[in-house]
């Protein structure tokens, strides 16, 4: 199973364009024949908290269709980040489009305290089954929170999933902090940063892969736009600018 990291550089706050920009690197995922393609943290919209009210969808948007439809024609999952609009709030959602299967959405469960004003919690962890493999999806802060990697391990998980939008602070707690539990949990770690300017801050990149021993197989660099592709059978790993 072939697994892709799609660092990209979100339009902010414009829907249609990172639409078509997301379209862009799934095209080039199923040309490197992957079996999942997974963006970051609120890629859709970017990292934009103070617009997520306006910019929140609700999970059956008709604007998703593309995604369902090319999964379903291509044979490639897709992970993508988005505000979900909920009866109570607003949640940090991930959306997971598998071939001619039901849509599946995971949300944040643990908000750091910045976005409390803006986000609501999540209420449930899932597990993406792709290609028999057992993935646990998180979502930046709460990946650097152990209690949520351990709540994936009992899940019986086999593959620890950060999608994140991070500063360089926070990609440097992330390299201390990931190959902890890649080791403890004995399990691959995979991050997805966005790269370019969000929010109050510059996101820095640098989407990773960790083996099950917490060593770093590749990262991408902080400020262009890649594609970093994980082997999980052969654990190698590949490049795609």
């Amino acid at each position: 199973m072939k697994i892709g990291l799609a660092q990209i550089k979100p339009f902010k706050g414009d829907i249609q364009q990172n639409i078509l920009l997301h379209l862009e690197w799934i095209e080039k995922a199923v040309k490197e024949d992957v079996d999942l393609i997974v963006f970051p943290e609120l890629s859709l919209t970017g990292y934009e908290p103070e617009f997520a009210k306006e910019l929140a969808l609700d999970a059956d948007d008709l604007r998703l269709n593309v995604f369902q439809n090319f999964s379903d024609q291509n044979e490639i999952s897709i992970a993508l980040g988005a505000p979900t609009q909920a009866e109570n709030g607003i949640l940090i959602s991930m959306l997971i489009f598998q071939p001619k299967k039901t849509r599946k959405i995971y949300s944040k469960q643990m908000l750091h305290s910045d976005e409390l004003p803006f986000f609501i919690e999540g209420t449930e962890q899932i597990i993406i089954n792709q290609n028999d493999i057992q993935i646990a999806p998180a979502i930046c802060y709460e990946s650097l929170q152990t209690n949520h990697a351990s709540a994936a391990k009992e899940l019986e998980a086999n593959l620890y999933l950060a999608s994140v939008a991070k500063s360089q602070k926070g990609v440097d707690k992330a390299f201390i902090h990931f190959p902890k539990i890649a080791q403890e949990f004995e399990i691959p770690v995979l991050m997805v940063n966005t790269v370019g300017f969000c929010d109050n801050f510059m996101s820095a990149g640098q989407s990773a892969v960790w083996s099950s021993k917490g060593e770093l197989l590749s990262n991408l660099d902080s400020k262009a736009q890649g594609l970093l592709i994980y082997n999980f059978e052969t654990k190698n790993t590949t490049t795609i600018q």
